[in-house]
Formats: C-alpha cells, sequence, structure tokens
C-alpha cells in the first residue's frame, strides 16, 4: 500500500515536530488497511481525533460558537460521498464512505447526515472543543443576533483587507501573546485547513480530505472539502486531496485539475507541481495538494507557507 497524507496548509504551526509525528501514525495506519479506501479512511481517522488539526476534534469554530465538520471520499472507479455541515461528528470520513456505500446519493448535509451517521452506528453529539479552541472563543465576544449580525461581525474582525486578501484571521502581533504563544484576542496564526489521504494498493487508488472548516466562519458555510473535484477527486489515473483557501479552491476545482494532469501523462510530482501553480496564477491564494497515481507514484506541492506530509510505501 502506498500512503500520502497532509495536514493542511497555512503558516508554519507551534508544534511542528508533533503534528508531524501524528501524520506518520496516519499514514502508518493507512499502509495496514486491505483497500485503498480502507487506507485512506483509517489515515485520515488518526487526523481526525488528533486536536493539532483541523478536523474532527479540534476543527474551527463557526460564528454561532459552533463546530461543523466536513468529509467526502471517493475511489477510482468513480465512487463517491461526502456529508457537510455536522455538528458533533469526530468521524466526518465514516459518514462520507457509508453516503458512498449505502445510499444512491453523494452529498448529505446537516443535521439529517448527523441523523444518518447515527443509524449507521457513527458517533454523534461528541464534543468537537479542543483546549486551543475553547480558549480562543471565550476570549471573544460574538454577536447575539442572527446570520446580519454575525456576517458584520465576521467581516469587521477577519474580513478580506489589504493584509489579509484571502479574507483569513490577520496574524497576530506577538507582543499581544500571552506565556502560551496565544493570542486571546483570538487573532492566531493562520488556520491550517483540512486533513487529507490518498492511497493506491497497485490495482486501485482512493481520496479522502475532512475538515472542520474555517475559524469564525459564518454559520452553515461549506468550502470546498465535500465538493467533488475540488476537496477531493479520483479517477483510475490516480487521486488528489486540497487544502487552502477553500472558496478558491472550488472555483477552481484544484483536486480535479491535478487528477487531470495524471490523466494527461504527468508523473504526480509534476501533477501537483502543475495544479498549484495554475492555481496561484487564477486565485492570488494559497492552497496545496497531495496525488497518488495508480501505480504507486506520489507527490505534494503548496504555495502557503508550509504544509505537512507524509508519504508512505510498503508495495
Amino acid at each position: 500500500m502506498n500512503v500520502i497524507v497532509h495536514g493542511g496548509a497555512g503558516s508554519t504551526p507551534e508544534e511542528p515536530e508533533e503534528r508531524q509525528a501524528v501524520l506518520d501514525g496516519a499514514a502508518r495506519a493507512g499502509t495496514e488497511a486491505d483497500s485503498a479506501v480502507g487506507a485512506v479512511q483509517e489515515a485520515i481517522r488518526v487526523l481526525e481525533d488528533s486536536p493539532r488539526f483541523n478536523a474532527g476534534v479540534g476543527g474551527a469554530v463557526q460564528s454561532d460558537g459552533i463546530v461543523r465538520t466536513d468529509a467526502g471520499i471517493m475511489t477510482d472507479r468513480r465512487e463517491a460521498g461526502a456529508a457537510c455541515s455536522m455538528p458533533g461528528v469526530r468521524r466526518a470520513v465514516d459518514v462520507a464512505r457509508a453516503v458512498m456505500e449505502e445510499t444512491p446519493h453523494v452529498l448529505l448535509s446537516g443535521v439529517h447526515a448527523v441523523d444518518f451517521a447515527a443509524d449507521h452506528g457513527i458517533g454523534v453529539e461528541e464534543d468537537l472543543w479542543s483546549t486551543r479552541t475553547r480558549e480562543r472563543w471565550a476570549n471573544l465576544e460574538p454577536p447575539a443576533g442572527g446570520p446580519r449580525e454575525q456576517l458584520a461581525w465576521i467581516e469587521d474582525r477577519f474580513g478580506e483587507t489589504a493584509d489579509d486578501p484571502e479574507g483569513r484571521e490577520l496574524e497576530s502581533d506577538p507582543k499581544d501573546h500571552d506565556d502560551a504563544g496565544h493570542d486571546p484576542a483570538g487573532h492566531g496564526p493562520k488556520d491550517h485547513d483540512t486533513v487529507g489521504a490518498v492511497a493506491s494498493d497497485g490495482e486501485h487508488v482512493a481520496a479522502a480530505t475532512s475538515t472542520g472548516g474555517r475559524w469564525l466562519a459564518l454559520a452553515g458555510r461549506v468550502g470546498d472539502v465535500p465538493q467533488i473535484g475540488s476537496g477531493f477527486y479520483c479517477t483510475p489515473a490516480g487521486g488528489a486531496s486540497a487544502t487552502g483557501a477553500g472558496e478558491d479552491i472550488a472555483r477552481v476545482t484544484l483536486s480535479r485539475l491535478a487528477v487531470d494532469h495524471l490523466e494527461a501523462g504527468a508523473s504526480a510530482q509534476e501533477a501537483a507541481d502543475r495544479a498549484i501553480d495554475e492555481f496561484a496564477a487564477i486565485t492570488d491564494s494559497t492552497a496545496g495538494i497531495i496525488v497518488c497515481d495508480r501505480k504507486g507514484g506520489m507527490g505534494s506541492a503548496y504555495n502557503s507557507e508550509l504544509m505537512q506530509t507524509k508519504a508512505l510505501a510498503t508495495n
């Protein structure tokens, strides 16, 4: 089994060595699976269980104070499933696989996706807060009103500015940090979006992506992750998982762009490099991509400050 995983593209995270160790463990878990689809699911489960990543436990908090999770999964047979906007669901990737295998649909959303998860024995009503996210939220004063008031607050605090062209969090001033290195006002380093995995067993390929969304996005916002061709994509040529500026990834369909290059004969690394170059030229935003082809060739590329990955081959 050949597996490549990512932990999100963004700025340099706190404790990168510890995060890398979790990624290493996720890749190992994937290589122990008996199928490509099982490999990406097992790898992502490890990352959803870790509060060091923006997926499952420790996911980003939306403007109404709720953590909602999204995930998508796809195989080289073009089987696909996704689920989004799920409060209290840690194993979003399990829900996505159940949608793929147990329904005629490709996407379920919101409380209905949560009900579906419960009916299939997947944990719901779980505490997705980490110490870090709880502390950040406690130091904010969100509005008590509806979407219009929340949106105005978001735009005022984290909206698009000359210093923040992607509409993400502004970098904090180190002098405002506490002893642990956090900014009590909530202006932490830019979030790391999503986790993902792509795997090949030498015959079949699968790709999957999971996320807790964007920190302080408007309640109900859904980004690229559960959208086929955007956050994830797979064909007989290979698969890809994307991370970064979600709205722009969706506009460009970044994962499909990478797989298109595989289908045109590019290697996995060439496909990743070309996709990110084209994405940057089109959007002026940051993103990352991991790619695995049918034979197990693997590659990754990003134009953010950092994207931690782990590629492991046992074939």
